[in-house]
């Protein structure tokens, strides 16, 4: 009885893969010292593949089904093993199950800045990341070059290989299209496009399939982001005078409500003003050395512009007298004589003044 059962083990009659893994791309059939009996059952599942391989040779390949292996559903193996239409013994085979399952949410991205000339900012280093989708669709491709005959050949050992070849043609492409990193965001839809193009005839030289790819962001490294925003800021800001102003006269309300109260507001006000108005007399200061220096040169000076005319000089408003009537209107507000819509007008017209 012993004896039966060792020579019953010497045989398969059911060959089949069920994956446990998820990320197993290729696993090859435990054969050992075994060998296949013939009519013996092969049972491929959906999202899978199966290959035989003879002596190192790609022979037949079989998609999703259930196959009676014969020399009628093995015409390769047959053709290279010199079968008659009458053999019927069993025989050896490498057997191998391929996942054609998609492969979702494959993350790639740029390990390393990638420096590129820009248009506007000269050379500029960036960074790039996205994700992409894949599939097999050609088991003897991907068996004769990648997974070979491994064991066992997971999405890990492969997607290193596949992220590396994304990123080596992000410099290409951005030196290819010359749109300067300002335009990149609007680009970017564009720019995705561009990239799987360029990469879909390396996956299918792998036997894959590149169903998706997206970039999703293209950014500068933290340093390079820094220096963008003061420039972005300094042409938000404008006018500093002005801004600084506005900042002043929108900061009573809420001045008013901490420790000083509308006084502490007043002198903030007061002292925002007084910044506004010391600049506005050195650009006043500005526009008197030239007349003076054409005058010591002998050329006649151009007709001067208006002359502009500090608060005082003019009979207007000074910005003490603004920040004393602005806080005693806001006091009003707090009694409920004025409206803050009646205060907000009122503060309007103030600060129009300084104009």
């Amino acid at each position: 009885m012993a004896l039966m059962d060792f020579i019953k083990k010497q045989f398969i009659d059911i060959i089949q893969c069920v994956e446990d893994d998820e990320e197993i791309m290729a696993w090859r059939f435990p054969m050992q010292d075994f060998e296949i009996q013939y009519g013996a059952s092969l049972t491929v599942r959906e999202s899978q593949m199966a290959v035989f391989v003879n002596e190192g040779q790609i022979a037949d390949v079989f998609g999703p089904g259930r196959y009676k292996l014969t020399t009628q559903t093995l015409p390769v193996l047959t053709y290279l093993r010199n079968w008659d239409k009458l053999f019927e013994s069993p025989f050896k085979s490498d057997v191998y199950f391929f996942s054609a399952r998609q492969r979702l949410d494959r993350k790639w991205g740029t390990s390393n800045p990638v420096t590129v000339r820009d248009a506007e900012f000269g050379a500029v280093r960036l960074r790039a990341f996205g994700i992409y989708s894949y599939h097999l669709v050609d088991p003897k491709l991907f068996h004769t070059t990648i997974s070979g005959t491994l064991a066992q050949y997971t999405t890990e050992q492969l997607e290193s290989q596949l992220k590396n070849t994304v990123a080596g043609y992000i410099a290409t492409l951005f030196g290819e299209t010359g749109v300067p990193f300002l335009d990149m965001a609007a680009n970017q839809d564009a720019f995705g496009k561009a990239l799987a193009e360029k990469i879909t005839p390396v996956f299918a030289g792998f036997g894959l399939a590149l169903d998706n790819f997206v970039l999703q962001n293209i950014s500068l490294p933290e340093e390079l982001e820094k220096a963008l925003d003061a420039r972005i800021s300094m042409g938000v800001v404008g006018d500093l005078s002005r801004f600084t102003q506005f900042q002043v006269a929108s900061s009573i309300p809420l001045a008013a409500q901490n420790e000083g109260g509308a006084a502490g507001a007043g002198i903030g006000i007061g002292a925002g003003i007084s910044l506004g108005q010391v600049m506005g007399q050195a650009m006043q200061a500005a526009t008197q050395v030239a007349p003076a220096a054409a005058a010591a040169s002998g050329t006649p000076a151009a007709p001067p512009a208006a002359a502009v005319q500090t608060p005082a000089a003019d009979g207007a408003m000074t910005g003490d007298d603004i920040a004393t009537t602005l806080e005693k209107l806001y006091a009003l507000v707090g009694k409920g004589i004025l409206t803050q819509a009646e205060f907000d007008a009122k503060k309007t017209a103030l600060l129009q003044k300084l104009g």
